[in-house]
């Protein structure tokens, strides 16, 4: 088993966040990270974003990054126009500029293959890792592919789960809402970095497995775009 277990929540093109919080966690190459997606759109810097993911992975770290709704949205605007408009409308022309480009067919093709390559979950022994949610309603939750991707419920049937708690990102939350979430069956990390410091958001969250400490990063990006 790893040493350490870090499951990190949304950054949002937030590289600056990122780097400060990673210099906070001091990963070692026996330790594992987990990020839950949304790596890209609304902030600054997508590309410099994903390019310390697929550095770290090449420098030998434990690297597992999960697919978020922001990633699906970019991988869905190849194939339509209207696709492409949503994505839009949920801050992908951040991405697009981080990359200097206009068109989603001109991201390079290494980037959409490691996107592409995303799985919507993870199952470890203590926890089911998935950017939304489960949904609870039916008999197999893994059955609902979208629900992982969107789901903004509370609610959790930890039966169905082994006994595990279920960590999600996607939804930002207070972090006084996050450090309650710690002792629920729901655990969330996203603590809406890419907001700055407005309404109680503006913090990028990490959580360790084995101790089970929160650690949080302060938004520390010079600039904000939300679309």
């Amino acid at each position: 088993m790893a040493e350490r277990r870090f499951v990190i929540g949304d950054i949002h093109g937030c590289i600056r966040s990122l780097e400060a919080l990673l210099r906070l966690l001091a990963p070692r190459r026996e330790d594992e990270l987990f990020f839950l997606g949304d790596y890209i759109d609304r902030g600054p810097d997508s590309k410099a974003v994903l390019d310390l993911l697929r550095q770290l992975q090449q420098d030998g770290y434990t690297v597992m990054t999960l697919r978020g709704n922001h990633e699906q949205l970019l991988l869905e605007a190849h194939v339509s126009a209207a696709s492409f408009r949503l994505w839009l409308l949920n801050g992908g022309a951040a991405t697009l500029r981080s990359f200097g480009i206009t068109s989603p067919h001109h991201l390079p093709a290494e980037y959409t293959n490691f996107l592409a390559a995303t799985p919507l979950y993870i199952s470890l022994d203590v926890a089911v890792l998935v950017h939304a949610g489960l949904n609870f309603d039916l008999p197999d939750p893994f059955a609902d592919t979208e629900a992982m991707l969107w789901d903004r419920s509370l609610r959790v049937d930890s039966a169905k789960l082994g006994g595990r708690r279920l960590i999600v990102g996607h939804t930002p939350m207070p972090l006084s809402f996050i450090r309650q979430s710690l002792s629920q069956d729901k655990v969330f990390l996203d603590g809406g970095c890419v907001y700055g410091r407005a309404s109680g958001y503006g913090y990028l969250c990490a959580l360790e497995l084995s101790s089970w400490e929160l650690i949080v990063q302060e938004h520390v990006d010079s600039s904000v775009t939300w679309l």
